[in-house]
């Protein structure tokens, strides 16, 4: 996977999870009786991701970034189809403790995926250029997201990221197609 289409792909799903955040907020908030079942619900999610950090970078040493990128890609795609649906607390809960899991998925996996296309050369440059352009589509969808909610139920905005998901793991799967074609080749003989 080459530095643009990780950026892409990366940018995609900044969108995606900058534009529900807020509005998911709020939605977990309304689910249960108390500020307590609030706090717990976002306290699993860190907890969860906290614990499942250690994991996932053994894991991405093994099986690769891309297949741990899709991973998270896809599971979030599928996640953001569930959220509007939640009535209850413990589904609630069950779904933070899955979201706390393909977080830290994400997280890990970026920094590996990062620090692996390095060559040693101004890391630093580029780890700022990649955090710039995820930002930057990260504000801009909180921006837009102001302006679209007006038109749209907060449910549609979470199909919406659904779709952004869906989106950056066909670029990442993609990607793969077009590396592998690469990697087969035979080199001309002469």
């Amino acid at each position: 996977m080459n530095d643009r289409t990780f950026v892409t792909s990366q940018s995609l799903l900044m969108t995606a999870s900058s534009m529900v955040f807020p509005f998911y907020l709020l939605l977990i908030r309304n689910i249960g009786d108390s500020y307590s079942q609030f706090g717990l619900a976002y306290g699993l999610f860190a907890l969860t991701g906290a614990l499942a950090h250690p994991v996932i970078g053994r894991l991405s040493d093994k099986i690769g970034d891309r297949t741990l990128l899709l991973l998270y890609t896809w599971g979030m795609a599928g996640m953001m189809l569930v959220v509007p649906i939640i009535e209850t607390v413990s589904a609630l809960y069950a779904l933070q403790i899955v979201m706390g899991v393909l977080g830290a998925v994400q997280k890990t996996t970026e920094k590996t995926a990062l620090s692996r296309q390095s060559s040693g050369k101004q890391i630093g440059r580029k780890i700022g250029n990649y955090h710039l352009w995820t930002s930057v589509w990260g504000a801009a969808a909180v921006i837009a997201t102001g302006y679209l909610i007006d038109f749209l139920t907060i449910g549609s905005l979470f199909y919406l990221a659904s779709l952004l998901y869906v989106i950056s793991a066909v670029i990442l799967m993609k990607s793969a197609s077009i590396e592998s074609v690469k990697e087969t080749k035979k080199p001309v003989q002469t």
